[in-house]
Protein backbone atom coordinates (compact mmCIF):
# COMPACT_ATOMS: atom_id res chain seq x y z
CA UNK A 1 0.00 0.00 0.00
CA UNK A 2 0.79 3.87 -0.85
CA UNK A 3 -0.05 6.15 1.89
CA UNK A 4 -0.61 9.45 0.41
CA UNK A 5 -1.43 12.90 1.91
CA UNK A 6 -4.11 14.38 -0.10
CA UNK A 7 -3.12 17.77 0.19
CA UNK A 8 0.74 17.50 -1.13
CA UNK A 9 -0.02 15.21 -4.66
CA UNK A 10 2.83 17.68 -6.44
CA UNK A 11 5.03 16.47 -9.52
CA UNK A 12 7.57 15.93 -6.28
CA UNK A 13 5.26 13.75 -5.53
CA UNK A 14 4.05 12.29 -8.45
CA UNK A 15 7.85 12.07 -9.69
CA UNK A 16 8.26 9.98 -6.15
CA UNK A 17 5.68 7.34 -6.77
CA UNK A 18 7.10 6.77 -10.83
CA UNK A 19 10.86 6.26 -8.69
CA UNK A 20 9.37 4.09 -6.93
CA UNK A 21 8.01 1.69 -9.57
CA UNK A 22 10.90 1.88 -11.99
CA UNK A 23 12.64 0.66 -8.83
CA UNK A 24 9.70 -2.18 -8.78
CA UNK A 25 9.63 -3.31 -12.42
CA UNK A 26 13.23 -3.40 -12.42
CA UNK A 27 13.41 -5.78 -9.52
CA UNK A 28 10.54 -7.86 -11.26
CA UNK A 29 11.07 -7.85 -14.78
CA UNK A 30 14.17 -6.36 -15.62
CA UNK A 31 16.07 -8.75 -17.91
CA UNK A 32 13.04 -9.63 -19.34
CA UNK A 33 12.49 -5.81 -20.07
CA UNK A 34 16.20 -5.62 -21.72
CA UNK A 35 15.54 -8.65 -23.80
CA UNK A 36 12.09 -7.36 -25.38
CA UNK A 37 13.94 -4.28 -25.83
CA UNK A 38 16.76 -5.43 -27.45
CA UNK A 39 15.28 -8.13 -29.51
CA UNK A 40 12.55 -5.23 -30.56
CA UNK A 41 15.17 -2.21 -31.09
CA UNK A 42 13.40 -0.02 -28.64
CA UNK A 43 15.47 2.28 -25.68
CA UNK A 44 15.42 -0.02 -22.24
CA UNK A 45 14.53 3.35 -20.29
CA UNK A 46 11.53 4.19 -22.47
CA UNK A 47 10.19 0.99 -22.04
CA UNK A 48 11.02 0.66 -18.23
CA UNK A 49 9.06 4.35 -17.91
CA UNK A 50 6.07 3.05 -19.72
CA UNK A 51 5.94 0.00 -17.71
CA UNK A 52 6.52 1.93 -14.64
CA UNK A 53 3.76 4.20 -15.39
CA UNK A 54 1.25 1.01 -16.12
CA UNK A 55 2.36 -0.29 -12.51
CA UNK A 56 1.07 2.71 -10.29
CA UNK A 57 -2.41 1.16 -11.34
CA UNK A 58 -1.30 -1.92 -9.49
CA UNK A 59 -0.59 0.00 -6.28
CA UNK A 60 -3.45 0.15 -3.54
CA UNK A 61 -3.29 3.88 -2.52
CA UNK A 62 -4.60 5.04 0.98
CA UNK A 63 -4.94 8.67 1.25
CA UNK A 64 -4.87 10.87 4.78
CA UNK A 65 -6.97 13.80 4.29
Amino acid sequence: MVYLNYNNLDSETQQRLVSVSKKDVERKFGNDLKRYAKAHHLEYETLLEEEAIKNLYSYDYVFNI
